[in-house]
């Protein structure tokens, strides 16, 4: 592996493993212009990315353009089913001049350029142009839309431009603690989908997130539904879980004699998975924190729920979502202003409630010091 450039080794920083000992990483990743284009380059170009839903893409043909991660990557993308059935993300950039090949989500026999009539199978695959008839070799391989690594979890579509680690391994934690669920019953609920635009780093945003630590602070109305003294993380190689156990009265989920955690009452399964995806099982169903970065100190969150017991959905550790949101948002946007102090520092970690930060830290000093 080629080593770190000069100009990059001063992105560089460490995180001792052992985190009695260790300091965060330095202010200046929350925040300066320079830290972000090396995240935008190190982390998330190898990231998996969150697509939305794929429910709606279920009939052959079925089409959907979108950007991949717009305002970082901005890399124009689209989801098809193909005539065998498999969801394909593939470049909708047109490979004789460039231009966008769907730009409206439909269902199409096969993908046309309108700019100068190429044609394309689902699958991406060239099958003929106009006035291209003495074209030595076309079409050729070179002529298909490229097809980017993707795959699909429960109701939810995710892509990568030269992923880090395949999906199934990315996907695996995940499966393994919640996989007893139905995950094909899972409804999206129109009605809970909305984007949280706030000026903070995603990387606060996903500092926050990863601990219980705040939660007895500034989360009045859930730590009433938690019993905190059993709260704990657990952290994989590229993941890390929250597990939640619910207060005495509060929903919980029915798990199977098998799962490892059976005869907990576990009210929430938090799962984020690196860099930025966020995952959230509650006995209803499923919430969705996609975060996005829109800058170095501006952040966009798309949220989404998708419901599978409606009875449950305001009772327990998962009700009240927008509020935490807020209360989260409000205290994110506070740390951005001390991080940008001349006073601020590399902090030290809670040994008991930081473990989900510390491990995130880690992954970023890797990815940027790669």
């Amino acid at each position: 592996m080629p080593s770190t450039t000069p100009e990059r080794a001063r992105f560089r920083f460490e995180i001792d493993p052992d985190i009695s000992r260790a300091q965060g990483p330095p202010p200046a990743l929350y925040g300066d212009a320079a830290w972000f284009e090396e995240q935008r380059r190190s982390i998330f170009e190898s990231a998996w990315l969150g697509l939305g839903e794929a429910a709606s893409l279920g009939a052959v043909g079925a089409v959907r353009p979108q950007m991949l991660l717009e305002g970082v990557l901005d890399e124009p993308v689209l989801l098809a089913r193909g005539a065998d059935g498999r969801l394909r993300c593939l470049s909708n950039v047109c490979t004789h001049r460039g231009k966008l090949v769907v730009e409206a989500p439909g269902c199409l026999e096969q993908l046309y350029c309108r700019y100068h009539g190429r044609r394309f199978a689902l699958d991406g695959r060239c099958r003929a142009m106009p006035e291209f008839q003495g074209v030595a070799g076309f079409p050729s391989t070179a002529d298909d839309l490229t097809t980017l690594p993707s795959g699909t979890f429960g109701p939810l579509a995710f892509a990568s431009l030269a992923p880090r680690e395949p999906f199934a391994d990315w996907i695996a934690p995940v499966l393994d603690r919640v996989g007893f669920l139905p995950l094909q019953e899972f409804r999206l609920d129109p009605a809970s989908q909305r984007d949280y635009i706030f000026d903070a780093a995603w990387a606060l945003y996903c500092d926050n997130y990863l601990e219980g630590f705040h939660i007895p602070f500034i989360h009045a109305a859930l730590i009433e539904k938690l019993d905190f003294g059993n709260y704990r993380t657990e952290t994989f190689g590229t993941s890390s879980l929250q597990v939640g156990i619910a207060a005495d009265g509060e929903p919980v989920f029915e798990l199977p004699r098998a799962h490892c955690d059976f005869g907990q009452r576990v009210g929430a399964y938090y799962f984020w998975l690196y860099p930025s995806t966020m995952l959230n099982f509650y006995p209803w169903g499923l919430s969705v924190n996609d975060v996005k970065p829109l800058g170095p100190a501006r952040t966009k969150v798309s949220f989404a729920s998708y419901v599978w017991k409606p009875e449950l959905r305001e009772q327990g550790a998962g009700s009240g979502l927008h509020r935490v949101e807020m209360e989260d948002e409000n205290a994110v946007c506070s740390v951005q202003i001390g991080v940008r102090s001349r006073f601020a520092r590399r902090a030290r970690y809670s040994t008991t409630q930081e473990i989900g930060v510390h491990h995130f830290h880690r992954l970023l000093a890797e990815a940027m010091g790669r």
